[in-house]
């Protein structure tokens, strides 16, 4: 029986030896990887991956990587494509052909069939010497001595290899893309990156539920106001002109101090010159505002007009901070 020691000797020796392996693996890289990378790049079509068994879910992997940042791809299986799924491969397209033999049966009869009408072939392989290999226009070297398991059967090393050759492509093709991390958000809108690179103040606010009141409103007429509303503030207008606002904290701050309130109106209590953000303004701006002021609400403004408060759990409500 394993001791919980050994299983964890277990661990670290399967992280060593993958981690050895793309180390090694790196040194493969050659003109081949730097035109693979150039072809993808110039193709006026886009990246086809395809591959069998474990190779093909790696496959699957990169493909989400590279449409993630910029490089439009598909998964073609390669056990599926002669069966009719070939039609996805336009004429020009690229192909990346992911095998860590490169002899597979699948592999052999798709081959000529992925460079019948001149596409670009790369091949992935452990197997320069392989069928893929001796096929392909360009060669991404993903050769391991051996995998992590004990029978050296099961895909992981080999997996891991392919994996981190995958990522390498898609970095370099960031890297010739520009892609920002703006760009990134742009086809990531539903995550927290992407709200907070896209999601505008307007997005949030309730332009109906706007708390105002005017520089002569007595304090009854300011606690009902920001009691209505719920949102802890209001802001003080004259003629329609942001003078001020008075938060729930400013209303008790006053009633430690006076007992008299029959002739206090807003102007009194009011804080002047507010935080504030334009609503086209994004909201990452707005939450930065509040972190560094240290404060829950933000005055909004369209074009200098009043247009409402953001508040800080409006924010998080989003998902945008946890």
């Amino acid at each position: 029986m394993n001791t919980n020691f050994n299983i964890l000797n277990i661990a670290k020796n399967t992280l060593k030896a993958e981690s050895d392996a793309i180390t090694r693996v790196s040194d493969f890289l050659n003109n081949d990887f730097i035109q693979s990378v150039e072809a993808i790049f110039n193709t006026k079509g886009r990246l086809i991956i395809t591959g069998i068994g474990k190779s093909a879910h790696i496959g699957q992997k990169i493909v989400a990587t590279l449409n993630s940042t910029g490089t439009p791809s598909l998964f073609l299986h390669a056990a599926e494509a002669v069966h009719g799924d070939l039609g996805i491969i336009t004429k020009d397209d690229v192909i990346l052909c992911i095998s860590k033999s490169g002899n597979s049966p699948e592999i052999k009869v798709l081959v000529p069939l992925l460079k019948r009408d001149g596409n670009i072939l790369i091949g992935m392989t452990g197997n320069e010497s392989s069928f893929l290999g001796k096929n392909s226009d360009f060669v991404i070297n993903a050769f391991v001595d051996k995998e992590a398991d004990p029978n050296n059967l099961a895909p992981t090393t080999s997996t891991t290899v392919q994996l981190a050759l995958g990522d390498a492509l898609a970095v370099a093709l960031i890297e010739m893309k520009k892609f920002t991390a703006t760009d990134f958000a742009k086809f990531h809108p539903g995550g927290a990156l992407g709200k907070k690179l896209l999601l505008r103040v307007k997005d949030i606010l309730d332009e109906n539920n706007k708390p105002a009141v005017s520089t002569t409103s007595t304090i009854k007429e300011v606690i009902f106001e920001i009691s209505n509303k719920r949102l802890g503030v209001t802001a003080v207008l004259e003629k329609n002109e942001i003078k001020g606002i008075i938060t729930d904290g400013d209303i008790r701050r006053m009633l430690e101090k006076s007992t008299d309130l029959s002739s206090i109106t807003a102007k009194d209590i009011m804080t002047v010159n507010p935080k504030s953000i334009e609503i086209n303004s994004k909201v990452e701006d707005a939450l930065n505002i509040m972190e560094s002021f240290q404060i829950t609400q933000l005055v909004v403004t369209n074009n200098n007009i009043y247009a409402g408060i953001i508040h800080l759990h409006d924010i998080l409500k989003e998902g945008i901070v946890s």
